[in-house]
This record gives structure tokens, C-alpha cells and sequence, in this order.
């Protein structure tokens, strides 16, 4: 984004700040008066002085242009709710519940620091959206409950002590409340060009004087409870840090432990609701945000404001928006709104002091009704969404009657609840079948076929999926339970599965052991090495003893290598002996090349080349240049592609008079894959080169040969074709 001033930035300023200040006002006298009604001035004054702080400090550390950091709802609701608490026990003078209450914000900001160090915005970001909702929602109830005795200016500090002593309430402030509400609820469908907070409190203060003309008591302005009241600036700035630093330093053990619980709380939904402003300005801007700069930023913003004798704050939606829809799109737009805050508290203190109590109240009744998601109760007309409700419901009812730090702990248990019914939901098994209908690439005799047919199903392959832990190792059981009882080998693929914990490893041992009872194995293929979660799934198993050793489950690196470590077995139960014949096939016995004339063969044989390769050894590598293609006449070899991470997939096996190589053969390009004698093997190599060479000579053998290549060309795509559908079974 654009960090050099420019026009729009000053008119975005002042658009935000005439958002901002409003709020701030509001907010600063909701966390002073929860400590004490007389220091509703203080309030206001700490509001204001944490705008202007938050406003200059943030954008100039986090970087983030066009985003306007400045006291918010949750950091009210917080730091109210302490203060209450606070001041419930009646042990505690007003100044040190205040001063609590700046250690408290001193230490979220230092936590706030402290994430983004550690790298933790993007754990943050991925905290349930039903927890952030439900967060959203407690705390605007939170707050409006807290406002509804000051909108109806009774003294009570709660909710129900207002509703049960309706004798005191004042109909002045139920008047300027209502007023204000109207006025900022209807401002937004008169004008889009002047904020409705700022409409709100100009109505607000207007009814008030109107109101005082039957109420002359109201035109006082000292002892007044119904308004802000015189603001006094005391000291210079320095004078001020320096008196909150010596308030560090005095400090005890015990104080650290009143704020931890609340500065925790009070960190973490400062970092939500910036982020999540953040991730909305990324997309009206099409920019993005460095989310661990953003909470540094944040922090050493929020401790600026704890130094300015200011309340805490987050980046806040309604400003940001307002300041990038006037133009506002540099870290400038946020400095010149922090600077502007200033002077409307130099320019503007006597009217500040004329703010109804009540208005303010009316003001914070809209913003909790607009934090509100009455959303979520559309999520009760959909069975499959009760539970989502649920969630952020719990989370509402814990926040006010709890608090929010348990809301928080209660939201992300339910939350992982979920996930575990979503995940135990769904099988882990993509794909099963037994040995009839899944085998090996490997070509085999008739003979041999008829043993694996009638055996196939003593072997059985599983494909898995997504992520094995506690939650989805018991289904997996089931399924498996009567494959256990009958079979004597089961083939798990893991190309597909993503995690796996010690849950899960446990059942594979006990799996084990329940086929080596009847003298079968359990085998893997395919572990992953490179996941997204950077698990190594065969380092894993290998720690905990289950792979790697002499005893341990045989891992395979590809599944077909596997299918044939199983068929072998088989057959030689079945005491089927292998007939892999030791003479080497002569190439009229070769059926590619059945059908050729006594010439046509006498040419090949001069023109190619026969090869012996040891068991073991490559025939070519991927990436190697040449133009031959490859007749087996003896032995088995097998075609492999390499991997990242040095594993390569088991493409096919070649056994005796079947042919590999072709590609190149045809357009004499480089090797793609590897080929690697299984067994001692003869070869019948035949070049491209030399093939050319002769073929005007020999023309009915170089079209049979290219006959022949097409047509068994042809079946392995074929072949290839139906591979590939398997894989894309959905």
C-alpha cells in the first residue's frame, strides 16, 4: 500500500477522527465510571488521550497503512468488567482500581508484543469464527447491559439492580438516550458524509439543553452526574509518564496477579479485532498485512497509550472504513487522525464537558447492538447447523456470566468438539478392495494368476485419507474389524493421509499383532516425508518403534512393490514355485515381434545388441539421453519415477518377452523415469539409429516393428487410463 502522504489521507483523517473521538469519549467514561461514577471527566479525558496516542503510535510500527487503532468495545468491556470487580470488594480506593487497571492494559501490550515476536498472527487468525463471534456478541452484551442504568441514569453499577429501583431513573437521561439512538440509528440512511456518531452526540447534547429548559438544575455544570463534567489536564505529559512509571516500579507480586487473567483476555481479543480489521482493509485495498508487524505494532501502541495516561485500544472497523472511503490510504491518514484527536481535546475540552452521560450510553447501546450477531440464530433453522449455534451461544452466556476469559476457553473446547464429530463423521478410508481386483504391476504366468484368484481374498489394500488421530481411529477399526478376522495381509496406502498421532500408531500395533497371530503381516506404502503440518509420518512411526527394525511393520515406498512382496507370499503358500524360466527367450519366441520373417529377425539381430545387468543395477536413468528400446529375454526390471524427497513411484515391471524404452525409442528424447534390473536380467537392446539405418533395406520389418509398437502402445495407455480413473474416484 501507498505510504507516502497524500490529499486523501488529510480528509480520511478527519473523517476517522470524527468517528473516533465520539467512541472514545464513550469508552474511556465506561471503564472509569465502572471504578467510580464521579470519574466519568477522567474517563473522557483517558479516551480521548488514548485516541490520539494509538492514532500516531500504530500506523508509524505496524506499518499498516489506511488502519486507524483506537479505544474499542472489547478493551471497554474488559477493563469495565475488572473495574467493577474492582471495586465490588470495597477494599480499594478509586486511584489504585485505575491504577490496576493501566497495569493491565501495560501488560496486554506487552503480551501483544510478545505474539507477534513469537510469530503467533497467524495462530490467531485461526481461532473458530464461532469463537470470535461469540466473543463479539458477549461482549456487546457485556456492554450494553453495563450501559442501561447510565441510559437511564440511575446509579445502580448492574442491570438488575436498575430494573428493580425504576423510581430512580431520571427521564432527562431516558430523553437524551433516545434521542441520540434515533438520531445516530437514522443518520445512516439520511447522510453517508458525516458520521452517525457524530450526528448521535450533537443530538444528544442538543436534547439535553432542550430538556434543561423544564430542568434548570441541568445548566449547572459542577456536580453534575448527568453529564461529563469539567475536564482538568494536569502536569505536562512528562511529568504524567514519569508518575506512571514510578507506579511501575512500586508494583507487587500480588498486583501481577489480580491483571494476568484479565490482561490475557484483554491481549487476545485486542489481537482478534485488529486482525480481523485487518483481513477486511486487505480486501477493500487488495493489499496485505504483515499480521506479526501489525501486533508489535499494536503493543508498543497500546504501551505509548498506557505512557499518555490513555485507555487501550485495537484497530477498529468503523474508523478504517470511514478513513479509506475518504480517501485515507498511507500510514499518514492514521497519524493525522491520532494528531487531530488532540486538538479537538485542546479546541473542543469546555464542550467535551457538556457530554451527556446518558448520550454516550445511547451511543454504546447502537455500537453493542451492531456488534451483536443476531445472525446466529439462523443457524438454529438447520439441524446441521444447531451445534454451530450452540457453540456461540455457550460463549455469549459464559462472557456475561462468567467472565471472558473462561468464554474464550469454553468457545475453543466446544469448538474442537466439532471438529472431532465433523472428522469422526467422515470414513478415513478413500479406496479398499482385495487382491482380485487390485494387483501388482507385475506381469505374471496364467498359471500364477489362477493361485492369486482363488487367494485373493486373504490379502486385502486400503487407501487412506485426511488425518489419523483419536477421533477417527475407532471407525477405522470397525470397518477393518472383520477384514482382521479373515484376512492375512492388509496393505494401508498413506499417500493421502495428512497427520497421525500416537492414537492411531497403537491401533496399527494391535492390528498387527492380530494378523501375525494367523501368519500374516500388516504393511505400509507410500508415508509421507513433506506434509503441510511438516509431520514426517516414518520418522514418527520409527521413533515410536513401529517401523525401522527388524520386527517392525515393512514399509514400502510405493504400493505396488508392496502387492508384490503379498503376492509372492501367497503363491508360495499356495506352493505355487515360481517359473521364472533361466533360459534367455530367443527373439522369435518374443511376441512383440511374433509374426516377422527369418530375414526381418536375422536383421534385427545384427543391427542390435544383447545386454546382461546385474540384479539391482540401472538399466538408464531419468534424465539420461538415448534411442534404444529394450526387450527382456530373461529376468524382471522395473520402471520407477523419482520423487521429491528421494522416493521414486513404482510405474511397472517387466518380466521375461515384454519390451520398455519405447518412448525414447519414437522421439529419442531423455528418460523419464528409471530402470532397474529386479533380477540378474538379459536384455535385447534394438537403437533407433542403427533401426533407420537399415530400414530402406528391410522395409516390411521397420513397419511391422512400428506396427507392433503402436498397437502395444495403445493397450498401456489404456491400461494408464483406467489407473487414472481409479485415482480420480470421488
Amino acid at each position: 500500500m501507498e505510504q507516502r502522504p497524500h490529499g486523501g489521507d488529510l480528509w480520511g483523517a478527519i473523517a476517522a477522527m470524527l468517528v473516533a473521538v465520539p467512541s472514545s469519549i464513550a469508552f474511556g467514561v465506561v471503564i472509569f465510571t465502572a471504578a467510580s461514577p464521579s470519574l466519568a471527566s477522567a474517563g473522557a479525558l483517558a479516551g480521548i488521550l488514548g485516541a490520539a496516542a494509538l492514532g500516531m503510535v500504530a500506523p508509524l510500527t505496524g506499518r499498516n497503512g489506511a488502519l486507524i487503532t483506537a479505544p474499542c468495545a472489547p478493551a471497554a468491556a474488559v477493563m469495565s468488567g475488572l473495574a467493577t470487580q474492582l471495586a465490588g470488594l470495597g477494599t480499594l480506593t478509586s486511584a489504585r482500581i485505575i491504577m490496576l487497571l493501566a497495569l493491565t492494559a501495560f501488560v496486554a501490550a506487552l503480551l501483544q508484543i510478545l505474539y507477534g515476536v513469537v510469530r503467533a498472527g497467524q495462530i490467531i487468525k485461526y481461532i473458530p469464527y464461532q469463537v470470535v463471534n461469540g466473543y463479539l456478541s458477549g461482549v456487546a452484551v457485556i456492554i450494553a447491559f453495563a450501559q442501561f442504568p447510565r441510559f437511564v441514569g440511575a446509579r445502580a453499577r448492574s442491570l438488575p439492580d436498575a430494573l428493580v429501583t425504576p423510581h430512580n431513573w431520571q427521564w432527562p437521561s431516558i430523553v437524551v438516550g433516545t434521542v441520540t439512538i434515533l438520531a445516530m440509528v437514522l443518520a445512516t440512511r439520511m447522510t453517508k458524509k458525516v458520521p452517525g456518531a457524530i450526528i448521535g452526540l450533537a443530538s444528544g447534547i442538543g436534547a439535553y439543553f432542550v430538556v434543561a429548559q423544564f430542568e434548570p438544575r441541568l445548566l449547572h455544570l459542577a456536580n453534575n452526574p448527568l453529564i461529563v463534567g469539567p475536564i482538568h489536564i494536569e502536569g505536562s505529559f512528562f511529568s504524567g509518564m514519569s508518575l506512571r512509571l514510578a507506579a511501575l516500579t512500586s508494583l507487587h507480586a500480588r498486583d501481577l496477579l489480580i491483571v494476568i487473567g484479565p490482561a490475557l483476555t484483554l491481549s487476545a481479543l485486542l489481537s482478534i479485532d485488529t486482525l480481523k480489521t485487518g483481513v477486511v482493509l486487505d480486501a477493500v485495498t487488495r493489499s496485505r498485512h504483515n499480521s506479526n508487524r501489525e501486533l508489535i505494532g499494536q503493543g508498543v501502541a497500546n504501551v505509548a497509550s498506557f505512557f499518555a495516561g490513555g485507555v487501550p485500544g485495537s484497530g477498529t472497523m468503523g474508523p478504517t472504513l470511514i478513513n479509506v472511503t475518504s480517501g485515507g490510504r498511507s500510514i499518514w491518514s492514521g497519524v493525522g487522525e491520532g494528531a487531530l484527536v488532540l486538538v479537538a481535546l485542546l479546541a473542543l475540552r469546555s464542550v467535551i464537558a457538556w457530554v451527556p452521560i446518558a448520550a454516550l450510553a445511547g451511543i454504546l447501546l447502537v455500537i453493542a447492538w451492531r456488534m451483536f450477531s443476531f445472525e446466529m440464530f439462523k443457524l438454529l433453522l438447520s439441524p446441521a447447523t444447531r451445534l454451530d449455534f450452540l457453540v456461540i451461544a455457550a460463549v455469549v452466556v459464559v462472557a456475561e456470566s462468567v467472565g471472558l476469559i473462561e468464554a474464550s476457553l469454553t468457545g475453543v473446547g466446544l469448538a474442537i468438539v466439532l471438529f472431532i464429530r465433523n472428522q469422526m463423521r467422515g470414513s478415513v478410508i478413500l479406496r479398499k478392495g482385495d487382491l482380485s481386483a487390485i494387483r501388482s504391476k507385475r506381469r505374471r504366468s496364467p498359471d500364477a494368476m489362477k493361485v492369486l484368484d482363488q487367494h485373493g481374498h486373504e490379502a486385502i489394500f486400503v487407501q487412506l485419507k485426511d488425518d489419523l488421530f483419536f477421533g477417527t481411529t475407532d471407525q477405522l477399526f470397525t470397518q477393518l474389524e472383520h477384514d482382521l478376522n479373515e484376512c492375512k495381509y492388509i496393505l494401508f496406502d498413506f499417500r493421502r493421509v495428512q497427520s497421525m498421532d500416537y492414537t492411531a500408531a497403537h491401533l496399527f500395533t494391535q492390528m498387527d499383532g492380530r494378523l501375525r497371530e494367523r501368519g500374516g503381516r500388516l504393511l505400509f506404502s507410500g508415508l509421507p516425508s513433506r506434509l503441510p503440518s511438516h509431520q514426517d509420518i516414518e520418522h514418527y512411526m520409527g521413533q515410536l518403534g513401529l517401523v525401522g527394525n527388524d520386527d517392525g511393520i515393512p514399509v514400502f515406498d510405493t504400493r505396488d512393490a508392496a502387492l508384490e512382496w503379498i503376492e509372492d507370499r501367497i503363491l508360495a503358500a499356495a506352493g505355487w514355485v515360481a517359473g521364472e524360466a533361466t533360459a534367455a527367450m530367443t527373439l522369435r519366441q518374443i511376441e512383440f515381434l511374433r509374426g516377422l520373417d527369418e530375414e526381418s529377425i536375422q536383421y534385427l539381430e545384427r543391427v542390435g545388441r544383447n545386454l546382461l545387468v546385474p540384479s539391482g543395477a540401472r538399466v538408464f536413468a531419468a534424465g539420461d539421453a538415448g534411442d534404444e528400446i529394450f526387450f527382456v529375454r530373461r529376468g524382471r526390471v522395473h520402471i520407477l519415477l523419482p520423487l521429491e524427497g528421494g522416493k521414486r513411484h513404482h510405474l511397472a515391471t517387466f518380466s521375461r518377452g515384454e519390451f520398455f524404452g519405447e518412448m525414447a525409442f519414437l522421439d529419442r528424447g531423455v528418460r523419464s523415469a528409471d530402470a532397474e534390473a529386479a533380477t540378474e536380467t538379459e536384455l535385447f537392446a534394438l537403437s533407433r539409429k542403427t533401426f533407420d539405418d537399415g530400414a530402406r533395406a528391410h522395409p516390411r520389418a521397420a513397419a511391422a516393428v512400428f506396427e507392433h509398437l503402436a498397437l502395444a502402445t495403445a493397450r498401456r495407455l489404456r491400461a494408464a487410463d483406467e489407473e487414472l480413473r481409479a485415482l480420480e474416484e470421488r
